[in-house]
């Protein structure tokens, strides 16, 4: 989508802290961050909401999940933890209408939900 935020990072159009990358997927610094790590994990493909997930996206959505717990090893919170969250659709608090998942730690974190 030529509107797309999260498009125009993945296309190199807007610069970002790159944490990882792969030929399907992006995961970079968040600008506004929850917590001490706050990373967003990006599809390439460009997905907007959870609802919009076809049966051809499952092995892109388990490769994102593998792409975390790597993730989570390269900057070394995987052993205390950390909190992956999608939210789906304006009533949950999804800003960009690209599908992303927000991998948050470096803390405790507590029971709110991340804004």
């Amino acid at each position: 989508m030529e509107d797309c935020v999260f498009c125009k990072i993945i296309k190199g159009e807007i610069p970002t802290e790159k944490v990882y990358e792969t030929e399907e997927i992006l995961a970079f610094k968040d600008i506004h961050p929850a917590a001490p790590i706050h990373i967003l994990v990006v599809p390439k493909k460009h997905i907007s909401m959870l609802t919009d997930l076809k049966p051809e996206d499952e092995a892109l959505i388990g490769k994102i999940y593998t792409t975390i717990n790597k993730i989570a090893e390269q900057e070394g919170f995987k052993k205390q933890g950390y909190r992956v969250i999608a939210n789906c659709g304006k009533d949950s608090g999804q800003e960009v209408m690209h599908i992303h998942f927000h991998v948050l730690g470096g803390k405790k974190l507590g029971d709110k939900i991340v804004d």
